[in-house]
Protein backbone atom coordinates (compact mmCIF):
# COMPACT_ATOMS: atom_id res chain seq x y z
CA UNK A 1 0.00 0.00 0.00
CA UNK A 2 1.32 3.46 -0.60
CA UNK A 3 1.92 5.74 2.04
CA UNK A 4 1.38 9.46 1.44
CA UNK A 5 1.81 12.96 3.05
CA UNK A 6 -1.06 14.19 4.90
CA UNK A 7 -1.79 17.07 2.86
CA UNK A 8 -3.06 14.64 0.32
CA UNK A 9 -4.72 12.36 2.52
CA UNK A 10 -6.80 15.03 3.67
CA UNK A 11 -7.33 16.47 -0.07
CA UNK A 12 -8.45 12.96 -0.93
CA UNK A 13 -10.67 12.62 1.50
CA UNK A 14 -12.52 15.72 0.56
CA UNK A 15 -12.80 14.10 -2.71
CA UNK A 16 -14.87 10.89 -1.53
CA UNK A 17 -17.76 10.90 -0.11
CA UNK A 18 -17.83 9.45 3.54
CA UNK A 19 -17.78 6.14 2.13
CA UNK A 20 -14.70 6.72 0.72
CA UNK A 21 -15.83 6.79 -2.96
CA UNK A 22 -15.17 9.41 -5.71
CA UNK A 23 -19.00 10.46 -7.28
CA UNK A 24 -17.28 13.23 -9.22
CA UNK A 25 -18.53 15.34 -12.08
CA UNK A 26 -16.44 16.91 -14.88
CA UNK A 27 -17.16 20.73 -15.96
CA UNK A 28 -13.45 21.47 -17.38
CA UNK A 29 -14.55 21.42 -21.06
CA UNK A 30 -13.41 24.23 -22.97
CA UNK A 31 -13.23 23.27 -26.74
CA UNK A 32 -15.71 20.99 -26.94
CA UNK A 33 -18.30 23.32 -24.97
CA UNK A 34 -17.38 25.96 -27.06
CA UNK A 35 -18.34 23.53 -30.42
CA UNK A 36 -21.17 22.30 -28.18
CA UNK A 37 -23.10 25.49 -27.29
CA UNK A 38 -21.92 27.39 -30.18
CA UNK A 39 -24.56 25.73 -32.75
CA UNK A 40 -26.48 28.52 -33.59
CA UNK A 41 -24.09 31.40 -32.92
CA UNK A 42 -20.15 31.50 -31.41
CA UNK A 43 -20.08 31.08 -27.64
CA UNK A 44 -18.91 34.21 -25.70
CA UNK A 45 -16.75 33.84 -23.10
CA UNK A 46 -19.92 34.69 -20.69
CA UNK A 47 -22.16 31.88 -22.57
CA UNK A 48 -19.32 29.90 -21.00
CA UNK A 49 -18.82 30.58 -17.48
CA UNK A 50 -22.57 31.27 -17.07
CA UNK A 51 -23.14 27.42 -18.49
CA UNK A 52 -20.49 26.69 -16.59
CA UNK A 53 -22.10 28.21 -13.02
CA UNK A 54 -25.57 26.52 -13.58
CA UNK A 55 -23.90 23.30 -13.78
CA UNK A 56 -22.22 23.88 -10.45
CA UNK A 57 -24.74 25.43 -8.75
CA UNK A 58 -27.34 22.37 -9.44
CA UNK A 59 -24.67 19.53 -9.41
CA UNK A 60 -22.48 20.02 -6.54
CA UNK A 61 -24.98 19.71 -3.82
CA UNK A 62 -24.96 15.89 -5.31
CA UNK A 63 -21.30 14.99 -6.32
CA UNK A 64 -18.30 14.34 -3.44
CA UNK A 65 -16.16 16.82 -6.20
CA UNK A 66 -16.44 18.92 -9.11
CA UNK A 67 -13.53 19.40 -11.98
CA UNK A 68 -13.41 23.04 -13.29
CA UNK A 69 -10.65 24.59 -15.42
CA UNK A 70 -9.34 27.98 -14.47
CA UNK A 71 -10.61 30.36 -17.74
CA UNK A 72 -14.52 29.55 -17.21
CA UNK A 73 -15.52 28.12 -14.05
CA UNK A 74 -13.05 27.71 -11.17
CA UNK A 75 -12.11 31.05 -9.90
CA UNK A 76 -15.51 32.06 -10.78
CA UNK A 77 -17.31 29.12 -8.97
CA UNK A 78 -15.87 30.52 -5.97
CA UNK A 79 -16.30 33.49 -6.50
CA UNK A 80 -20.20 33.23 -7.43
CA UNK A 81 -20.52 31.30 -4.12
CA UNK A 82 -22.32 28.18 -5.75
CA UNK A 83 -19.75 25.00 -4.67
CA UNK A 84 -20.73 23.74 -1.37
CA UNK A 85 -17.99 23.80 1.27
CA UNK A 86 -18.42 20.10 1.37
CA UNK A 87 -17.77 19.48 -2.28
CA UNK A 88 -14.31 18.72 -3.55
CA UNK A 89 -12.20 21.34 -6.25
CA UNK A 90 -10.32 19.56 -8.96
CA UNK A 91 -8.72 21.95 -11.08
CA UNK A 92 -7.00 21.39 -14.36
CA UNK A 93 -3.90 22.08 -15.59
CA UNK A 94 -3.48 21.91 -19.20
CA UNK A 95 -3.96 23.76 -22.49
CA UNK A 96 -7.33 22.90 -23.87
CA UNK A 97 -6.82 20.28 -27.10
CA UNK A 98 -2.61 19.34 -28.09
CA UNK A 99 0.61 19.83 -30.04
CA UNK A 100 2.34 18.04 -32.35
CA UNK A 101 1.29 15.58 -34.72
CA UNK A 102 -2.48 13.83 -34.59
CA UNK A 103 -0.43 10.13 -33.95
CA UNK A 104 2.16 12.15 -31.34
CA UNK A 105 0.46 14.19 -29.24
CA UNK A 106 1.88 16.69 -26.79
CA UNK A 107 0.36 17.77 -23.78
CA UNK A 108 0.81 21.30 -23.16
CA UNK A 109 0.17 23.55 -19.82
CA UNK A 110 -1.67 26.30 -19.67
CA UNK A 111 0.71 29.38 -19.48
CA UNK A 112 0.67 31.37 -16.13
CA UNK A 113 -1.30 28.47 -14.12
CA UNK A 114 0.60 25.85 -12.07
CA UNK A 115 -0.10 23.55 -9.06
CA UNK A 116 0.92 26.20 -6.96
CA UNK A 117 -2.13 28.45 -7.79
CA UNK A 118 -4.07 25.27 -7.81
CA UNK A 119 -3.30 25.46 -3.81
CA UNK A 120 -3.19 28.90 -3.38
CA UNK A 121 -6.78 29.15 -4.82
CA UNK A 122 -7.86 26.73 -2.07
CA UNK A 123 -8.52 23.80 -4.12
CA UNK A 124 -8.65 20.31 -3.37
CA UNK A 125 -6.66 18.42 -5.99
CA UNK A 126 -4.85 19.32 -9.70
CA UNK A 127 -5.84 17.41 -12.89
CA UNK A 128 -3.79 16.73 -16.01
CA UNK A 129 -5.08 15.29 -19.35
CA UNK A 130 -2.59 13.71 -20.48
CA UNK A 131 -2.43 12.03 -24.11
CA UNK A 132 -0.72 9.04 -23.99
CA UNK A 133 0.63 5.61 -26.16
CA UNK A 134 2.81 3.87 -24.14
CA UNK A 135 4.11 2.75 -27.67
CA UNK A 136 4.44 5.84 -29.15
CA UNK A 137 8.07 8.10 -29.74
CA UNK A 138 6.46 10.92 -27.54
CA UNK A 139 5.60 8.80 -24.75
CA UNK A 140 8.74 9.47 -22.75
CA UNK A 141 8.22 13.44 -23.43
CA UNK A 142 4.58 13.02 -21.94
CA UNK A 143 5.95 10.70 -18.80
CA UNK A 144 8.66 13.73 -18.39
CA UNK A 145 5.42 16.14 -18.08
CA UNK A 146 3.48 13.84 -15.39
CA UNK A 147 7.20 13.79 -13.71
CA UNK A 148 7.50 17.14 -13.17
CA UNK A 149 4.21 17.92 -12.13
CA UNK A 150 4.24 15.10 -9.49
CA UNK A 151 7.39 16.94 -8.06
CA UNK A 152 4.99 19.96 -7.92
CA UNK A 153 2.47 18.40 -6.43
CA UNK A 154 4.63 16.59 -3.23
CA UNK A 155 6.09 20.31 -2.98
CA UNK A 156 2.60 21.88 -2.43
CA UNK A 157 1.44 18.41 -0.59
CA UNK A 158 -1.87 18.37 -3.01
CA UNK A 159 -3.39 15.51 -4.47
CA UNK A 160 -2.61 14.77 -8.12
CA UNK A 161 -5.11 13.34 -10.47
CA UNK A 162 -3.98 12.36 -14.05
CA UNK A 163 -5.98 11.71 -16.97
CA UNK A 164 -4.68 9.83 -19.49
CA UNK A 165 -6.28 9.31 -23.07
CA UNK A 166 -4.97 7.28 -25.95
CA UNK A 167 -5.87 7.95 -29.11
CA UNK A 168 -5.60 5.89 -32.87
CA UNK A 169 -2.21 5.76 -34.71
CA UNK A 170 -1.72 4.02 -37.91
CA UNK A 171 -4.41 3.45 -41.08
CA UNK A 172 -5.67 0.27 -39.34
CA UNK A 173 -6.73 1.76 -36.33
CA UNK A 174 -8.80 4.39 -38.62
CA UNK A 175 -11.04 1.65 -38.51
CA UNK A 176 -13.05 1.52 -34.75
CA UNK A 177 -13.06 -2.13 -35.06
CA UNK A 178 -9.57 -2.40 -34.99
CA UNK A 179 -9.10 -0.03 -32.36
CA UNK A 180 -11.32 -1.49 -30.24
CA UNK A 181 -9.11 -4.73 -30.15
CA UNK A 182 -6.30 -2.63 -29.38
CA UNK A 183 -7.70 -0.12 -26.62
CA UNK A 184 -7.79 -2.57 -23.51
CA UNK A 185 -4.02 -3.27 -23.13
CA UNK A 186 -3.54 0.46 -24.55
CA UNK A 187 -5.77 1.25 -21.29
CA UNK A 188 -4.39 -1.94 -19.06
CA UNK A 189 -0.57 -0.50 -20.03
CA UNK A 190 -1.31 3.20 -19.49
CA UNK A 191 -2.13 2.56 -16.10
CA UNK A 192 0.82 0.94 -15.47
CA UNK A 193 3.07 3.10 -16.60
CA UNK A 194 1.40 6.15 -14.95
CA UNK A 195 0.64 5.02 -11.89
CA UNK A 196 4.39 3.68 -10.99
CA UNK A 197 5.13 7.73 -10.92
CA UNK A 198 4.03 9.59 -7.40
CA UNK A 199 0.14 10.28 -8.52
CA UNK A 200 -2.31 10.02 -6.51
CA UNK A 201 -5.79 8.98 -8.46
CA UNK A 202 -5.61 7.78 -11.93
CA UNK A 203 -8.52 8.74 -14.23
CA UNK A 204 -8.99 6.11 -16.29
CA UNK A 205 -10.64 5.15 -20.11
CA UNK A 206 -13.03 2.44 -19.84
CA UNK A 207 -10.86 -0.62 -21.34
CA UNK A 208 -12.54 -1.94 -23.63
CA UNK A 209 -15.14 -0.42 -26.70
CA UNK A 210 -18.51 -1.58 -25.80
CA UNK A 211 -20.21 -1.81 -28.51
CA UNK A 212 -17.29 -4.25 -29.78
CA UNK A 213 -16.97 -6.26 -26.87
CA UNK A 214 -20.16 -7.48 -25.33
CA UNK A 215 -19.34 -10.32 -23.19
CA UNK A 216 -19.64 -9.66 -19.19
CA UNK A 217 -16.96 -11.46 -18.29
CA UNK A 218 -14.74 -10.38 -20.91
CA UNK A 219 -15.12 -6.59 -19.72
CA UNK A 220 -14.97 -7.56 -15.79
CA UNK A 221 -11.75 -9.36 -16.69
CA UNK A 222 -10.38 -6.16 -18.42
CA UNK A 223 -11.34 -4.01 -15.75
CA UNK A 224 -9.71 -6.36 -13.02
CA UNK A 225 -7.11 -6.19 -15.30
CA UNK A 226 -7.02 -2.15 -14.93
CA UNK A 227 -7.16 -2.49 -11.55
CA UNK A 228 -4.28 -5.05 -10.95
CA UNK A 229 -2.13 -2.51 -13.12
CA UNK A 230 -2.98 0.66 -11.20
CA UNK A 231 -0.98 1.24 -8.27
CA UNK A 232 -3.02 3.97 -7.37
CA UNK A 233 -7.45 4.81 -6.55
CA UNK A 234 -8.93 4.54 -10.39
CA UNK A 235 -11.70 6.09 -11.11
CA UNK A 236 -14.05 5.86 -14.87
CA UNK A 237 -14.10 8.44 -16.77
CA UNK A 238 -16.95 9.18 -19.25
CA UNK A 239 -15.65 10.27 -23.04
CA UNK A 240 -18.72 12.24 -24.47
CA UNK A 241 -20.64 9.01 -24.30
CA UNK A 242 -24.09 8.37 -23.98
CA UNK A 243 -25.99 8.14 -20.24
CA UNK A 244 -27.22 4.76 -20.61
CA UNK A 245 -23.83 3.44 -22.27
CA UNK A 246 -21.71 4.92 -19.45
CA UNK A 247 -23.81 3.50 -16.03
CA UNK A 248 -23.02 0.39 -17.62
CA UNK A 249 -19.14 0.83 -17.68
CA UNK A 250 -19.48 2.24 -14.15
CA UNK A 251 -21.45 -0.70 -12.49
CA UNK A 252 -18.62 -2.81 -14.27
CA UNK A 253 -15.78 -1.01 -13.09
CA UNK A 254 -16.90 -0.37 -10.19
CA UNK A 255 -17.15 -4.28 -9.19
CA UNK A 256 -13.90 -4.51 -10.42
CA UNK A 257 -11.81 -2.39 -8.11
CA UNK A 258 -12.86 1.50 -9.53
CA UNK A 259 -13.30 3.84 -6.36
CA UNK A 260 -16.10 6.01 -8.45
CA UNK A 261 -16.22 8.04 -11.41
CA UNK A 262 -15.76 11.24 -12.79
CA UNK A 263 -18.71 12.09 -15.28
CA UNK A 264 -18.66 15.06 -17.53
CA UNK A 265 -20.54 14.90 -21.24
CA UNK A 266 -22.20 11.88 -20.39
CA UNK A 267 -24.13 13.77 -17.30
CA UNK A 268 -24.92 17.04 -19.27
CA UNK A 269 -24.38 17.06 -22.94
CA UNK A 270 -28.21 17.47 -24.13
CA UNK A 271 -28.43 20.30 -21.75
CA UNK A 272 -25.94 22.35 -24.26
CA UNK A 273 -29.11 21.61 -26.88
CA UNK A 274 -31.51 23.88 -24.30
CA UNK A 275 -33.34 26.54 -26.15
CA UNK A 276 -33.43 28.96 -23.06
CA UNK A 277 -31.94 29.04 -20.22
CA UNK A 278 -35.22 28.13 -18.08
CA UNK A 279 -35.12 24.76 -20.01
CA UNK A 280 -31.82 24.38 -18.99
CA UNK A 281 -32.14 24.64 -15.54
CA UNK A 282 -35.13 22.25 -16.16
CA UNK A 283 -33.15 19.51 -17.60
CA UNK A 284 -30.36 19.58 -14.99
CA UNK A 285 -32.26 20.00 -12.06
CA UNK A 286 -34.37 16.84 -12.98
CA UNK A 287 -32.44 14.37 -15.39
CA UNK A 288 -29.41 15.50 -14.78
CA UNK A 289 -29.55 15.06 -10.75
CA UNK A 290 -31.52 12.04 -11.23
CA UNK A 291 -28.73 10.90 -13.58
CA UNK A 292 -25.55 11.72 -11.09
CA UNK A 293 -27.72 9.92 -8.01
CA UNK A 294 -27.85 7.04 -10.09
CA UNK A 295 -24.77 6.74 -10.83
CA UNK A 296 -23.92 7.66 -6.94
CA UNK A 297 -25.97 4.62 -6.17
CA UNK A 298 -24.32 2.28 -7.88
CA UNK A 299 -21.12 3.61 -7.27
CA UNK A 300 -22.04 3.23 -3.48
CA UNK A 301 -22.50 -0.24 -4.06
CA UNK A 302 -20.30 -1.69 -5.95
CA UNK A 303 -16.79 0.65 -5.45
CA UNK A 304 -13.79 0.35 -3.63
CA UNK A 305 -12.90 3.06 -1.29
CA UNK A 306 -10.06 5.04 -1.83
CA UNK A 307 -8.29 4.05 1.04
CA UNK A 308 -7.78 0.53 0.31
CA UNK A 309 -4.67 1.90 -2.02
CA UNK A 310 -3.51 4.59 -0.04
CA UNK A 311 -3.13 5.44 3.46
CA UNK A 312 -1.31 8.04 5.86
CA UNK A 313 2.63 7.98 6.56
CA UNK A 314 3.41 7.57 10.18
CA UNK A 315 2.99 10.85 12.38
CA UNK A 316 4.73 11.00 15.37
CA UNK A 317 4.83 14.26 18.21
CA UNK A 318 7.54 15.79 16.06
CA UNK A 319 6.16 15.50 12.21
CA UNK A 320 5.15 19.17 12.59
CA UNK A 321 9.16 20.17 12.46
CA UNK A 322 10.33 18.86 8.93
CA UNK A 323 6.98 19.31 7.50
Amino acid sequence: MKKLSIGKIRGLQQLANDKGIMTMCALDHRGSLKKMLGRKHPASYQDMVDFKLDLCRILAPHASAILLDPIYGAGQAVAAGVLPKATGLLVSLEKSGYSGEAEARITELLPDWNVKKIKKMGATAAKLLLYYRPDSDVAQRQLNTVKKLTEDCLTEDIPFVVEPMSYKVGEAESNPQNFAKVKPQLVIETARQITALPIDVLKAEFPADLEYERDESQLLDFCHQLDEASQVPWVILSAGVSFELFYRQVEIACQAGASGFLAGRALWQEATQASSRQERLKFLETTVVERLENLTKVANKYATPWHTKLEASQVDENWYRAY
